[in-house]
């Protein structure tokens, strides 16, 4: 005979503080935040969230707000683009009679648009 024992087992989840280890109840808060580049989260009580909002004060008061999908300083901002046969004809003449090689169709480089761009202001 096979006998088979079956237990119910509840589950309790405490969080707890990141920074000092004390126990949050139902006031669990997460706090993301990020610097350069890297985000971060952190589960904290009200006083460690006053005292991280505390330090960081003065830097956002002097910085400037963001938005989630900003680049980095690093990256440059995207070129604006026209829409499909904006001016591709165009560049496509320039780039042939300036000693490039593109195609009648498809994809023009982006190295030869902004050569084009460059080369005329537009």
């Amino acid at each position: 005979m096979l006998f088979a024992s079956v237990s119910a087992m509840a589950h309790k989840i405490v969080l707890v503080d990141d920074l000092d280890g004390s126990e949050l109840g139902d006031n669990a808060v997460t706090t993301r935040f990020s610097l350069n580049g890297a985000h971060y989260e952190i589960d904290l009580g009200d006083a460690n969230r006053q005292k991280l909002a505390d330090a960081l004060a003065p830097f956002i008061s002097a910085g400037r707000r963001a938005s989630a999908g900003a680049a980095s300083a690093r990256s440059a901002a995207p070129k604006k683009r026209g829409g499909a046969k904006s001016n591709t004809s165009a560049i496509r003449e320039w780039a042939n009679a300036n000693g490039h090689t593109v195609g009648d169709r498809g994809r023009i480089p982006a190295n030869i648009v902004e050569a084009y761009e460059a080369a005329t202001g537009k």
